[in-house]
């Protein structure tokens, strides 16, 4: 019998970007309970920032501009490069997304999630 060695639905089938852009979401939708404002924030995620700076960053924040809304950029190559297993990718997405978050907000990260550099 021929046909896909998985069904679509199953996470064999998701590519190593749809795992990140789930992982991002994940962090996400955690963040959205303690603070709702981020309903109204894009979040996306890049393969690789467009810089040639020395230090890669893994992400940044834009602040919202008349025609545009605020945007979180998660830069995926360089957060995948810097982590070993999907446990560690997690953490270290979830440590950028809530950076990003609290310097949108004018924050510490401490402040958007108080377990920020606990896990």
């Amino acid at each position: 019998m021929r046909g896909p060695v998985a069904p679509p639905q199953v996470p064999l089938s998701a590519s190593r970007a749809d795992s990140f852009r789930d992982l991002v979401q994940d962090s996400v939708e955690r963040l959205e309970r303690r603070w709702p404002q981020l309903a109204e924030v894009d979040f996306v995620v890049l393969d690789v920032p467009g810089t040639s700076e020395e230090t890669v960053p893994l992400g940044s924040a834009l602040s919202a501009e008349k025609e545009r809304p605020a945007q979180i950029v998660i830069y995926r190559r360089p957060v995948e490069i810097r982590t070993k297993s999907r446990d560690e990718r997690a953490l270290l997405v979830h440590e950028v997304v809530v950076e990003q978050v609290a310097e949108l907000l004018g924050l510490s990260p401490e402040s958007v999630d108080p377990r920020y550099g606990q896990e």
